[in-house]
């Protein structure tokens, strides 16, 4: 006999990523790090497979009053941060918009008010079908469906004709759409949209939003990795604005990755409105979403983040911390790419970030395949997600053979 409604029956367990990294720690505590190939979770790691902490982040937190630790942060965040995260997301290319911000718990906060507040029950999400798939599990939480583009087109680059026909079906459909684009650094592929693609859909959005004033069109960049993206990774922003009033820009912001904060659960939800009355509508929706859900956020997390942004010193060695990270990943992942040109491994397009994914037509096999070696990826729905944040340079140069010999294997 069932108690819980019809539509919150789930399967039990782990989600499987968090599943198969705790399978790869137990094969370390029997085997040691040496040898264990550890490529789950995303997360940044050294060399010797400890969870890197930038010290400027960590010294600021030990040093906050107690009360800044312990005390509730209000319902849309303290009045700094709502005002440094801003800086934190747009650094020197804030859009021309009316910004407003607030807290939420990490990047999936903010996914979750947007899916809540910008799109009807029942509606569909249009989502790449390479995507994060927590993505579809918010908006089955929240009662909404999801729709599919393909990614890529046959040069590897984002498939603009896919996406503006779906696109187009749901605007159609619904009268309303919320688009997520994961980008820069996109996960799981690594993907980021060029800024001729941005310019393209830019025209793309304000042709359609002016064919019909009476339509909503909810563009939601999620930007979760972009302080590990390449050099102009926030390029695009200053793009996004100016569109018809009836399009509007939000983003979805983590201190996670930038700030080594993956367990203080800190973010934000911003918008990039075309007029402050959608600013404020925006404002006043979320910061009630935050109340009916989990009420107010990680305070201290907030208050580091925002005294860091305030101090130029502070501000200063934060950034080179980073600086310092995305050159070793990006090292990593040339190591990577390499070796995977050298030994004929196929690749999605990689431009940035944590994540690189590998088509595959049985994943689960293939993982399974490397996980009888010691190493440990995660299957996706479409092919395997190596996470070279997380794995030293000498095993991301190891592995590429070996997964394409288990792709081999499994391939139809």
């Amino acid at each position: 006999m069932r108690m819980v409604i019809k539509d919150a029956v789930r399967e039990a367990g782990n989600d499987p990523i968090f599943a198969v990294a705790q399978r790869a720690s137990q094969a370390i505590a029997e085997y040691g790090a040496d040898n264990v190939v550890d490529s789950t979770l995303g997360a940044l790691f050294d060399d010797e497979g400890n969870l890197i902490c930038f010290d400027e982040v960590y010294t600021v937190l030990k040093n906050l009053p107690d009360a800044q630790i312990a005390g509730y942060a209000g319902i849309p965040g303290i009045p700094a941060f709502r005002t440094q995260v801003q800086e934190a997301c747009f650094r020197d290319h804030r859009p021309d918009a009316f910004i407003e911000a607030v807290a939420t718990p990490g990047g999936t906060g903010a996914i979750r008010n947007a899916v809540a507040n910008y799109t009807n029950y029942g509606d569909k999400i249009l989502l790449p079908d390479w995507h994060w798939a927590p993505y579809q599990t918010i908006a089955a939480e929240n009662r909404r469906g999801f729709a599919f583009f393909e990614l890529y087109d046959e040069n590897g680059d984002f498939n603009m004709q896919s996406y503006k026909s779906v696109f187009s079906e749901l605007l159609d459909k619904q009268g309303r759409i919320l688009s997520i684009l994961n980008t820069p650094a996109h996960n799981p592929t690594g993907y980021s949209i060029s800024i001729p693609e941005w310019k393209e859909l830019i025209d793309f959005y304000t042709t359609t939003a002016k064919a019909d004033p009476e339509k909503r069109i909810i563009i939601l960049v999620d930007i979760a990795y972009i302080d590990f993206a390449g050099e102009g990774s926030r390029d695009f922003m200053e793009l996004l604005a100016g569109m018809p009033e009836n399009v509007l820009v939000l983003y979805a912001f983590s201190a996670s990755k930038g700030y080594t904060m993956y367990g203080l659960r800190n973010g934000a939800i911003l918008c990039a409105a075309p007029n402050q009355e959608t600013a404020d509508e925006f404002a006043a929706s979320c910061t009630f979403s935050n109340r009916g859900t989990w009420s107010n956020g990680t305070r201290c997390a907030m208050e580091t983040l925002a005294k860091i942004n305030e101090d130029t010193d502070s501000l200063e060695r934060f950034l080179a911390e980073q600086a310092k990270y995305r050159v070793l990943l990006q090292k990593r992942a040339d190591a990577f790419l390499g070796e995977a040109e050298r030994v004929g491994l196929n690749l999605c397009s990689y431009r940035d970030g944590f994540f690189i994914s590998i088509p595959c037509d049985d994943p689960k096999a293939a993982a399974a395949m490397l996980e009888d070696q010691n190493i440990f990826i995660v299957a996706l729905k479409k092919g395997l997600r190596f996470a070279p944040c997380a794995v030293a340079e000498a095993d991301c140069l190891k592995v590429p053979a070996l997964i394409k010999k288990a792709v081999d294997a499994v391939n139809k």
